[in-house]
This record gives C-alpha cells, structure tokens and sequence, in this order.
C-alpha cells in the first residue's frame, strides 16, 4: 500500500514514544494523522504544530463509545486507510506479593482492559471503516498492533503486561486471516528495550545497564527505528499476519 498524500492514518498512543515516532514519520510521508491518545497538553500542542493536518482525539483505547468518535474523526480527513496501534500501558504485579498477599486483580484486569481488549476494540473499529474503502493496489487497508518481547519472554512481575501482550501476539494471525477477504492486513511489531518516557524516568545507570543487555546494537532503540517497521508493514503488501522482533537480537532473563 503506497503510503502517499491525501490518506489518513490513525495512530494510538500517538502523542509520545513509539506511537508519536510513528505519527511524525507518517505526517513527513504526505498523510493526515488522527493522533489518539489521554495526554491532552501533549496532544493539542501536535494538533496546533501540524494545522490541518493531524487532529488529537482524547479516547480510551477500551472504550468503544470513545474509539468510535476517533475513527470517525479519521474518516472527516477521508481515505482511512492505516492504523499504528501503539497505545498500552505497564505495572508490576507479582501472583504473590512481598508480603504474603494474593497478586491485585484489579491492577491485571486494568492492564489487560486497556493492552488486550483495547487492541481488539481498535483493530475492530479500524477494519470495519477500512473495508467500505475502495481496492487500491489490491488493499483496503493495513493494520500494526504492539506486542513487545515480553509476550514471549515476560520477566518477574511483568504477568498483567507479558500475558496482555501474548494475546496481542496471538491475535495476530487470526485477524490476518479474519479480515483477508476485506483486503485488510494485519501485523505486529513486538518492541524490546526502547528509548521511551517509561525508560527515561530510570537512573541512568539502570539505563545504560538495559542498553547494554541487548547484543547489537548494545544500547535501547530508538523511536524512529520502530516507526520506520511500522510505515515498512504498511507499504509491503507480502507483509501479514507476522510477528516482528524488533529487539537487538536480546532475549530478557527472568530476572
């Protein structure tokens, strides 16, 4: 799919880290950007830097009523016809804590809400706007959702986010597969150690001992390098269904 002028794309998470890489690499491609995400100072500042060109919407990922009004504000831009879903959140939570107790199911249950069901309920609302586009190049559309190494390979205390990002994983297939008869393809791009504000409230010295876990290149990604994935899955149409590492080759430790 030729990513050019005149299309739109939405991209959750879009006012920071990945997801906002992401939104600058498609606004330099030519596209109007709907930028979705809570943090609204952050947000309304992109939408008056690139006037008439991106629009914020302040939406829940979860909330079907919310995710509504943000693709219908990708539709106002007209030819919506990409997603990069890079919304979700973290937050420790072990099956039994430090001092005896059971693991917060409230705490798992958020972060499975907004990381699991909140890529089902984008990817959902994004393909059924896709499919009454007209076929260009052989496609209506192309989705990337976020998973991250931690699907694979989830550490100590990471349950709620490894297993969340699993179900991302393993939705993936099933959605290519669902939505091929649509012309819609759908792809996931599972991150390791990136440079993004979660990252940057760590010590330094934490930081540049995460840098260095990871074999080549031995420091943290950059932004640009998963919004450069992300505009390739869009643009290659033999590109679906797939899971990409993008992780330095790194596999995390238990620990």
């Amino acid at each position: 799919m030729k990513l050019q002028q005149g299309m739109t794309a939405l991209v959750t998470g879009g006012a920071s880290g990945l997801g906002e890489a992401s939104a600058s690499a498609l606004l330099e491609r030519g596209l109007n950007v709907v930028v979705v995400d809570l943090n609204d100072e952050r947000g309304q500042a992109m939408e008056r830097q690139h006037t008439g060109r991106l629009r914020y919407v302040k939406a829940d990922v979860s909330d079907a009523d919310q995710m509504a009004q943000a693709i219908a504000a990708a539709e106002a831009f007209g030819n919506f016809r990409a997603l990069v879903h890079c919304a979700g959140i973290g937050g420790p939570v072990r099956l039994i804590e430090k001092d005896g107790s059971p693991g917060s199911l409230e705490k798992y249950t958020h972060i499975i809400r907004v990381n699991q069901i909140g890529s089902f309920n984008t990817l959902r609302l994004a393909a059924a706007s896709m499919a009454r586009n007209e076929i260009t190049d052989g496609e209506r559309g192309a989705c990337v959702l976020t998973a991250s190494v931690a699907g694979y390979e989830g550490q100590i205390g990471q349950i709620p986010y490894a297993s969340s990002k699993a179900g991302v994983i393993g939705m993936t297939i099933v959605a290519a597969r669902d939505l091929a008869s649509k012309l819609i393809r759908v792809c996931t791009i599972a991150p390791g150690l990136f440079d993004t504000p979660i990252l940057a409230k760590l010590p330094e010295n934490m930081r540049q001992s995460l840098a260095a876990s990871v074999p080549n290149p031995a420091r943290l990604g950059h932004p640009s390098e998963y919004a450069m994935t992300a505009l390739h899955i869009l643009e290659n149409p033999m590109l679906n269904g797939e899971t990409i590492r993008l992780d330095g080759a790194i596999r995390m430790t238990p620990r």
